[in-house]
């Protein structure tokens, strides 16, 4: 996935007489200088013909991309005079390669302070990232600013901090309101709930489950982290050194218990949203709450929906599931193998979940059949950790210099544009490497793609959140024939068999539905209407006109960790790295419109599909 080395526009001139330092240096000199002058022309005729420049709120309070040297002149024409950037300069010396000079950079804009990662060519800027880490003024109380935790001496007053936290939790919500009310107590909830309690946001984050750490908890028993944990720390505590390197769900859920209380994230259990309104007049929300059965009535001004990368779970329809007598349920409800040794299983669905599910059911000594209704891109666990990930999130990267914060801005840096061009090679490399295992596989009868650009799972996962499996087994099951393949459409079910359209019959005691999820806006829909739902429109996506990712391009993830067109409402999710990575940013435009700073956002995303 990290691939960053790739030539870029104006590759074959590059000034080999001038060092990377000078050319950034100079380049950054000019560049500045032209922002200061207002002039918008000089400055967008810096960056190359075929450029990009992807600013993560310091520029557009949007998570927002603009492209070629119009773009970027339409940005600074809007933008320009209230950013007021200055002061740009490198943080280390850059790095050159092929002629393309990468260099992580730091600046300021009038209200806040930025990082930034730079690729230099020939021809000029080829990308740009600028990213807000922190508000002048509204700084986070850490380092040199972190708070004493006591007060000595006379009139230090009695109350304890165990004291001040009791009355924080008895009173938030009840006679005092949070600003925030974030549903949804997962990594995402969790991660921006400590943001904002770090910026000093009145936030309450709410949790359908009785602990926190319990979304990981009850799935079923085998599943584990996918990527590893070198992609997955939280912000501010990184896992220990000891970490294993693909988390057990269990554990999973531990630390998320251990993390909320130890950044003190105001945190509700066993509370369930059961509806949402906005109230127009008052600028704000009316969020009902059933708190373990008692009725609570919220009125935060934000809204934020933190369900994860997935909406409600897809469960299909077939003639005859309500004459089947063994049991049915989605892969979100299932609750692990145990209870189904000897049985027959069959699993619909071939990507992560299904396979998952059918390899800890066969592990027990079911008999198992995955049914694949459309291609899959598989890929090992150990050839994505060596070329897709290495390079930035790995023991090897660490011992090479690189740190999470320069992973992020590495990562972040790439437009989604221009990404499956540093993602093919990637997956070339895996597909000659594991030969052998995707002949097997295929032998099998399993039906194998690389995406419909050959740019492989990462590029999947951000357009359509769907359609791949992380191998850390089970594909080694069914491509030697442990575990039944039966390709093909669901016809019906009858009392104790799953037909195919094709009239094969897949007997079974058990039919697990591994058919993934709905968009996010589906909750929208649940909690506060249809009307606002289709206001705000399909989440995730890029709009690549691929496979469930229908165009047109929008250069960005649909409605995530940005504004919206609902007023006051957000949308935050993703797997951890996304969690921790995206979870500042809505934070600073939260803790933004919390102090009333001005926050015109740029560039707003048109909705083009529903869900």
């Amino acid at each position: 996935m990290t691939r960053t080395d790739l030539p870029g526009p104006g590759e074959t001139a590059a000034r080999d007489d001038v060092d990377p330092q000078r050319r950034v240096d100079a380049w950054l000199a000019e560049f500045e200088s032209a922002l200061a002058a207002r002039d918008v022309r000089r400055a967008a005729e810096m960056f190359a013909v075929d450029s990009y420049w992807r600013d993560l709120i310091a520029f557009t309070w949007n998570i927002k991309t603009v492209e070629g040297r119009e773009g970027v002149s339409d940005m600074l024409t809007a933008r320009l005079e209230d950013t007021a950037p200055s002061g740009f300069r490198t943080t280390e010396p850059p790095q050159e390669s092929e002629g393309v000079v990468a260099a992580f950079v730091e600046f300021e804009t009038a209200l806040g302070r930025g990082y930034g990662h730079l690729r230099l060519a020939a021809e000029g800027a080829w990308t740009l990232l600028t990213t807000m880490y922190e508000l002048k003024g509204f700084e986070e109380a850490k380092g040199s600013r972190r708070p004493k935790g006591t007060v000595h001496g006379p009139g230090a007053g009695s109350a304890g901090w165990g004291e001040r936290r009791a009355e924080e939790e008895a009173t938030l919500g009840y006679t005092h309101q949070p600003y925030v009310v974030v549903v949804g107590g997962g990594q995402g909830g969790i991660t921006l709930g400590a943001r904002l309690r770090q910026l000093g946001v009145p936030a309450l984050v709410v949790e359908r489950n009785a602990r926190a750490g319990d979304s990981w908890r009850n799935r079923y028993k085998t599943l584990c982290l996918h990527d590893p944990v070198w992609y997955d720390h939280l912000p501010y505590i990184p896992f220990p050194e000891n970490w294993p390197v693909f988390a057990p769900k269990d554990k999973m859920g531990d630390w998320l218990e251990m993390y909320t209380r130890v950044m003190e994230v105001p945190y509700w259990t066993s509370s369930t949203c059961t509806a949402a309104s906005y109230d127009e007049r008052a600028q704000e929300w009316v969020v009902h709450v059933d708190r373990d059965g008692e009725q609570v009535t919220l009125r935060p001004k934000q809204l934020v929906l933190a369900t994860g990368v997935s909406g409600k779970p897809n469960f299909p329809e077939f003639p005859g599931q309500e004459r089947f007598t063994g049991e049915q349920h989605h892969s979100s409800s299932h609750p692990g193998p145990e209870d189904y040794a000897g049985k027959r299983a069959v699993v619909i669905g071939s990507n992560n979940s299904a396979h998952d599910i059918c390899g800890a059911l066969w592990e027990v000594g079911a008999d198992v059949t995955m049914v694949q209704r459309s291609s899959t891109h598989v890929v090992k666990s150990d050839s994505l950790m060596e070329l897709g990930l290495g390079d930035l999130y790995s023991e090897r990267a660490i011992a090479a210099g690189m740190t999470t914060h320069k992973a992020d801005l590495t990562f972040a840096s790439m437009p989604y544009r221009i990404m499956p061009r540093f993602q093919i090679p990637i997956y070339r490399a895996i597909a000659e490497r594991d030969a052998d295992f995707y002949e097997r596989l295929e032998r099998a009868g399993f039906q194998h793609d690389w995406g419909e650009d050959g740019s492989g799972l990462f590029m999947k996962y951000l357009r359509r959140g769907s359609g791949y499996y992380i191998d850390v087994g089970a594909a080694e099951l069914v491509a030697n024939g442990d575990i039944r393949l039966a390709n093909g459409q669901v016809g019906e079910l009858t009392e104790d068999a799953v037909v195919l359209e094709d009239g094969r019959r897949l007997p079974a005691d058990l039919v697990v539905y591994a058919t993934g999820y709905g968009s996010m806006n589906g909750w929208a829909a649940e909690l506060i209407g249809q009307e606002v739902a289709d206001r705000v429109g399909k989440c995730w996506g890029l709009g690549s006109g691929t496979a469930k990712d229908p165009g047109p391009w929008e250069g960005e993830e649909r409605n995530m960790w940005k504004p919206t067109h609902q007023e006051g409402l957000w949308f935050h999710g993703g797997n951890l790295h996304q969690a921790r990575h995206y979870s500042l940013y809505l934070a600073l435009q939260l803790k933004a419109r919390y102090e009333d700073i001005p926050t015109p956002v740029y560039g707003m995303q048109e909705v083009h599909h529903l869900s």
